[in-house]
């Protein structure tokens, strides 16, 4: 329950989190949690997201809620809708292209800088993330690609030793959650995809810095390492584009 601070017990009403502090202003465990629902595709675009049902949850009052619906709304994750309420918000189809292009180019400054800044030992975790991926590959398994992706990636967002590259990165991802789940289950992505992560390896242990931002933004670029992103966003469920 909540005290006169605002702050709320992490072990609270509604549901265990996990690992959040012993005490989290209530507003930022709301936005966490919510923001983490949405990059798990637990509420999917169109989602609603309702107030009432997060006082419940949190055993707060509305104050804590409408300031992490504020927050999550000026980061592009919910949007108000014309009848009153919030939902989960839509991107359509020139608006997920653009913020795909621009997580290409994100991508491909992360690389670039891992690449100049990895240890010895952070290239070598990376060569052995790539490797235990294999199986992955070989059972096609979209489920497991979506973590042995997101492993890759991480161990490339801390060699790049740069925080808010990295924060920006996740949130455009997580915009993106929904819709790129879809690019999971299209035939033969997995293998292309593995095969990108192979060149980005490869010129982060040659030493290439350039070599490694080109493979990362290709991997994500419509009509290069992601190809068939323009049918995939054609063919996307309706009720997910806005």
């Amino acid at each position: 329950m909540p005290d006169g601070t605002g702050v709320v017990a992490a072990g609270g009403q509604g549901c265990d989190h996990g690992a959040f502090p012993m005490l989290m202003k209530a507003s930022e465990r709301i936005y966490s949690v919510v923001e983490s629902q949405i990059n798990q595709r637990t509420l999917l675009p169109g989602d609603p997201v309702d107030e009432e049902s997060l006082m419940t949850q949190f055993g707060v009052s509305r104050t804590p809620v409408r300031e992490a619906i504020l927050r999550l709304k000026a980061e592009g994750l919910v949007s108000t809708i014309s009848r009153g309420g919030v939902i989960v918000a839509k991107m359509d189809f020139a608006q997920l292209l653009s913020v795909w292009e621009l997580l290409a180019e994100l991508e491909g400054l992360s690389a670039r800088y891992a690449c100049e800044r990895m240890t010895k030992a952070e290239r070598q975790a990376l060569a052995d993330t790539h490797q235990a991926s294999y199986d992955v590959v070989e059972r096609d398994d979209p489920i497991g690609w979506q973590q042995a992706n997101m492993n890759f990636h991480e161990v490339l967002y801390a060699g790049s030793r740069n925080p808010y590259l990295r924060q920006e990165i996740l949130r455009m991802r997580t915009r993106t959650s929904a819709y790129r789940n879809h690019s999971f289950d299209a035939m033969g992505y997995i293998r292309n995809a593995h095969h990108y992560h192979g060149l980005i390896l490869r010129a982060i242990l040659d030493n290439d810095p350039q070599a490694a931002a080109k493979a990362a933004t290709a991997h994500l670029s419509p009509g290069e390492g992601a190809p068939g992103i323009m049918d995939l966003v054609h063919k996307l469920p309706k009720e997910l584009l806005g």
